[in-house]
């Protein structure tokens, strides 16, 4: 009875989302770069939005229609505060180029209207919507930025640097020795760095990057490195209480992660409570639905294919991975994720290679604009110190997940012996998403110089840039979308998993798969303004109790270091 109230609960926490997203209404502003060739198009969309308009349950309100020349679109959208959607075109004789890519001919109207309407309709911020964005806002604020560099820089100085002096080590232990024979666990050390790798390799290195860069500039990409290589210390030190606090459960499989050692090592049960819950609610937006969305919108924009196409097949791939429970997802995991990630870093260092004269330039330009501001084009405000600390800032957390406790849950599965010896595994996992990744995609966009381009923002950017590159290198990009957010469905199942069975046992894990097969069909085909909002302010709700474990329980993590680096073979390999 008490797990089918709870399951309730979160069923409940689920669904007024999607209700309120589909009762929400729209606003739409139409920006068309070149006015006297497009006025034919205009007319016709003008009596098409009025029908629309008209009809009771079209969704749609006030719409206006801009037609304005391309420098003028930088300041109407300071004007709106970016709040209000553009379409982007240009034009040879009859045809329209939209800056998807997408060609179409003035005479096919009927899929023009439908591309417009794809392109240039979004969710009017429902008022819970409204409340959620401040909730975001504050619980994502300076406070909490300042409390995780901080419990970084502790964690920095109290391991003495862990992250130089252990990185050696880590790297031959993930991916030399890849496994313990002796050592307990469900998965071997490479497996657990791809399970976890899965759940944080994704959009952000791609979307995020570039929000991160066409906002705050490139120096937004030096402080990205700043906050990947203090999460390198905390992603170490969640996986060292991980392993040292995990238990067996009924089916005798690994349970471990900031739940267990805040109930079992702070002694704050409470604690640990509260922190699955808000692991099990956020897994459903940032894990699944908003990545079930991102595929379907890539596969659209880049094949054509229908997002309910899309929903289905996401729905079956996933319900045969996560049958298998965390031995299926680590076995496809160690295939997926390495040939995503060297697929993409091949990608961008390809376009770094042909434009090797520019790279130093780039460089340059991450260093100057971290410490000095820089101007921007066409009139605009240019990049102050303080955007770039804080994009990059705020975009490396969300990228590398260090100090939001996610990643332990997998560390806890490894096959191992001693908890620092998966916890120098789990540290490269930083290592590799962001000061790899993520600065492929910076540098990439720099060399560009489409950052510069205030109108082109996220994946258009990163897209733009890549194509940029070399001819096709925009299919790179979405092919990336495609496989980053499938192994972060994947990854953040497990993570849910685990924060279910902690609260409600065994009996709610059938009940709890079966919700997450839906949600990734419904995340492919709804708008999800609202869930993504909401599951920003549950991934922030998760830092706190988080870091509290962290920091209450620093002397054992220091300890379990000490003992380890005091071995005399390990010294000798770290040399």
């Amino acid at each position: 009875m008490r797990v089918a109230a709870s399951i309730m609960v979160l069923v409940l926490f689920i669904l007024p989302l999607f209700a309120a997203s589909a009762a929400a209404r729209v606003k739409t502003v139409i920006a068309v770069t070149k006015g006297s060739a497009a006025e034919p198009i205009v007319r016709e969309l003008q009596e098409w939005i009025r029908i629309q308009s008209l009809k009771k349950k079209s969704g749609f309100a006030h719409p206006s229609l801009f037609i304005l020349s391309e420098d003028r679109i930088p300041i109407l959208q300071k004007q709106f505060k970016t709040s209000i959607p553009f379409i982007r075109l240009e034009y040879s004789g009859r045809l329209i180029t939209f800056a998807s890519g997408a060609v179409l001919s003035m005479s096919n109207s009927k899929a023009l209207l439908e591309k417009f309407q794809q392109a240039a309709f979004r969710i009017k911020d429902h008022p819970l919507l409204r409340f959620l964005k401040q909730a975001s806002s504050w619980i994502w604020g300076l406070p909490l930025i300042i409390l995780l560099l901080g419990t970084g820089l502790y964690l920095t100085v109290r391991l003495r640097f862990i992250q130089f002096r252990g990185l050696r080590k880590a790297l031959h232990l993930a991916f030399v020795v890849r496994s313990e024979k002796d050592g307990e666990g469900d998965i071997n050390h490479f497996q657990a760095l791809m399970t976890a790798l899965a759940a944080t390799v994704g959009t952000g290195n791609i979307v995020g990057v570039a929000g991160a860069v066409s906002i705050g500039g490139p120096g937004a990409l030096f402080w990205m490195w700043m906050t990947g290589f203090l999460g390198m210390a905390t992603k170490y030190a969640e996986a060292v209480l991980a392993v040292k606090y995990r238990e067996k459960d009924d089916k005798d499989e690994m349970c471990g992660g900031p739940m267990y050692y805040l109930s079992r090592g702070l002694k704050q049960h409470w604690l640990g409570v509260l922190f699955a819950i808000f692991a099990a609610i956020a897994a459903f937006g940032i894990g699944n639905m908003v990545q079930s969305n991102s595929i379907a919108a890539a596969a659209n924009s880049s094949f054509g294919i229908s997002p309910g196409v899309i929903g289905a097949i996401l729905m079956v791939l996933t319900g045969l991975v996560i049958i298998g429970g965390i031995k299926e997802i680590g076995k496809v995991t160690a295939v997926l994720v390495p040939f995503m990630i060297v697929a993409y870093v091949l990608g961008g260092l390809i376009i770094l290679l042909l434009n090797a004269g520019k790279v130093p330039g780039a460089f340059a330009l991450v260093f100057k604009g971290a410490f000095a501001p820089l101007a921007a084009a066409g009139g605009v405000a240019g990049f102050t110190v303080m955007k770039a600390i804080n994009k990059g800032v705020s975009r490396g957390i969300f990228s590398n997940e260090s100090g939001m406790g996610s990643a332990p849950i997998a560390a806890a599965a490894a096959k191992t012996k001693s908890p620092t010896t998966q916890a120098l595994v789990s540290m490269t996992q930083t290592f590799i998403d962001t000061i790899i990744v993520c600065t492929i995609t910076g540098l990439v966009i720099i060399i560009s110089g489409l950052w510069k381009d205030q109108s082109l923002k996220g994946l258009l950017l990163t897209n733009k840039a890549f194509s940029w590159g070399f001819s096709g290198g925009d299919i790179i990009v979405s092919f990336g979308i495609i496989f980053f957010a499938f192994s972060t469905i994947l990854g953040w199942f497990y993570y849910g998993e685990r924060s279910v069975l902690f609260l409600m046992g065994r009996k709610a894990i059938l009940p709890y798969k079966t919700l997450w097969v839906g949600a990734v069909l419904l995340g492919a085909i709804l708008k999800l303004d609202l869930v993504w909002t909401f599951s920003d302010v549950m991934n922030g709700l998760m830092v706190f109790p988080n870091l509290v474990g962290l920091i209450g329980l620093s002397g054992i993590i220091a300890h379990e270091t000490k003992e380890y680096f005091s071995r005399p073979f390990i010294k000798e390999e770290c040399l």
